[in-house]
């Protein structure tokens, strides 16, 4: 690793695990946070979904700014605020306040993800790529797993507050450090100075100590004609298209995009409450109104929030497609697992977490295993592997009774966490691999959308399916919310099918060069 990609990993790493921490801790203080600010349960829940919104409808946006003015800024505006809106809700007077904050955090958190995959695609050449993602994920891994052990620690010790102060330190330090840094470019890089496709500025120093041209004899001592008839048909390359042209914002785009994303993240959310499902079903239909606009739109404009050349790689779609199931499937089993933990088989909090620590686990440990298996088996053959053991610890987990034991349940977590991890890291690798390097970012904001939307729309069926079953729903065996959500995880197999097989090429490394003219004989008179 070079020294200018350590401070890049850093800034990802921990930017990704900082978020990641924040939405798991939040959960074991919201009792707190309402007894405290005397607020009413659904004002207590808007601290949720305030900011669950904010992201999901400004990730890809966040993304295309990075595109045009370089992600390391992007990232640092987005640390940078996320501390101060943390800050601020540490020291907020009320929950009208908290609320406000939490959505201010959202949009700097938007910031912020997609960054965290953007830097990393511009610093490391893409057969490179998989390694950093690795250690990305196996931190995303850490950090969900110690957030209830960290919040209920600090809960019970400082309060609520102390929970928002926590990610304080490490976002101010690593936005500090994005500012510092300088954004490294790869050997590879299409806008690299000495990429081929681009034509040497003849003010540039360099060229000025080579003067001749690629085809022309060494041992020629003349200059070349500029009146040679070959020069008039020999053609040049055109001048690179500006950042601008290249990253262009789409407003409207950006606005229709947001508001189909928040009306589907708020409709999910709205369906998962009792008494609400009317209301989330209509915001749902909403969106898919709004998200039909959208389409339409980027189907005429001059340069798309959605580039074409993105959404009709094969790769792409299908890697997204992978980790849209995957998180569905596993957050929404989660669901259903914590309350048969706890309210039918009677354990505590630290009884339940122990319990499928085993899941922790297998992500963080097996993350630095996956960049291996692809670079032998391919991302198809790894993913299909991690899809069928994500499936299978669905399946095991919905057999199970009342009087399940802690082994049957370890095994169940560890193969949802080995096979979970393994999709993650392959897909999210394929998925900013075979994007191009000027749309890093609006990959990047796809990704993270997959994973922002795919968790609600997993714990929105589960909690619906339960409501089908009153008195058995939370028991595995009786309800009908795990077989469903087997359904949903067997949907990755397909989707990683697609993915690109061993054979073919990874990443977008440039092309070959094109040949050498043939050289021109010089005859001397």
């Amino acid at each position: 690793m070079t020294p200018r990609r350590a401070p890049v990993l850093a800034c990802s790493v921990v930017g990704a695990a900082v978020v990641a921490l924040d939405g798991t801790v939040l959960t074991v203080a919201q009792p707190a946070l309402q007894h405290d600010l005397h607020a009413a349960v659904g004002q207590v829940q808007w601290t949720s979904t305030g900011y669950l919104i904010a992201v999901a409808s400004l990730l890809v946006f966040a993304g295309r700014l990075g595109d045009r003015y370089g992600h390391r800024r992007v990232f640092a505006v987005g640390a940078l605020g996320f501390a101060a809106a943390s800050t601020g809700i540490a020291l907020a007077p009320g929950i009208g306040a908290v609320i406000a904050l939490r959505v201010l955090q959202g949009v700097c958190g938007a910031l912020l993800q997609p960054a965290t995959l953007g830097m990393l695609r511009t610093a490391y050449p893409p057969e490179r790529l998989g390694t950093p993602i690795a250690v990305r994920t196996a931190a995303i891994g850490l950090a969900a797993a110690a957030g209830p052990l960290v919040g209920g620690a600090l809960v019970s010790g400082y309060g609520w507050r102390a929970v928002f102060l926590l990610g304080v330190p490490p976002t101010l330090a690593i936005g500090l450090l994005a500012l510092t840094t300088r954004e490294p470019n790869h050997p590879g890089d299409a806008t690299h100075p000495r990429d081929a496709s681009h034509p040497r500025d003849a003010s540039d120093p360099r060229n000025a100590a080579h003067p001749r041209d690629a085809s022309e004899p060494r041992g020629a001592s003349h200059p070349r004609d500029a009146s040679d008839p070959r020069d008039a048909a020999r053609p040049r390359s055109a001048p690179p298209a500006p950042p601008a042209a290249r990253a262009a914002l789409d407003p409207g785009g950006a606005l229709l995009l947001a508001v189909t994303l928040g009306l589907l993240v708020h409709g999910l959310v709205e369906a998962a409450r009792p008494g609400r499902t009317e209301a989330g079903l209509l915001a749902c239909a909403a969106a898919v109104g709004a998200g039909l606009l959208l389409a339409r739109h980027e189907r005429r404009t001059a340069h798309p929030l959605l580039p074409a050349e993105l959404l009709r790689s094969r790769p792409v779609v299908a890697g997204l497609a992978v980790l849209l199931a995957a998180s569905a499937a596993l957050f929404g089993t989660l669901f259903v697992a914590t309350y048969f933990l706890q309210d039918v088989q009677g354990l505590d909090p630290m009884g339940c977490a122990l319990r499928v620590l085993p899941l922790a686990a297998l992500m963080v440990l097996g993350a630095p295993f996956c960049p291996p298996l692809q670079r032998r088996f391919g991302p198809r053959r790894t993913a299909t592997a991690g899809a069928a053991l994500l499936t299978g610890g669905v399946l095991l987990l919905s057999r199970l009774d009342a009087a399940a034991g802690a082994l049957a349940v370890g095994v169940s977590a560890a193969l949802l966490g080995a096979g979970f991890v393994t999709l993650m890291v392959t897909a999210t690798s394929v998925v900013v691999h075979r994007a191009p390097e000027a749309h890093a970012g609006v990959a990047g904001g796809l990704q993270q959308t997959a994973m922002n939307i795919g968790p609600a729309l997993g714990v929105a069926i589960a909690t619906l399916l339960v409501a089908l079953v009153p008195g058995g729903g939370f028991v595995p065996a009786h309800g009908a919310a795990l077989p469903a959500l087997t359904v949903i995880a067997a949907l990755a197999l397909p989707a990683a099918l697609a993915l690109p097989g061993a054979a073919e090429r990874q990443g977008t490394r440039p092309g070959p060069p094109p040949p050498r003219p043939a050289r021109r004989i010089c005859v001397r008179s």
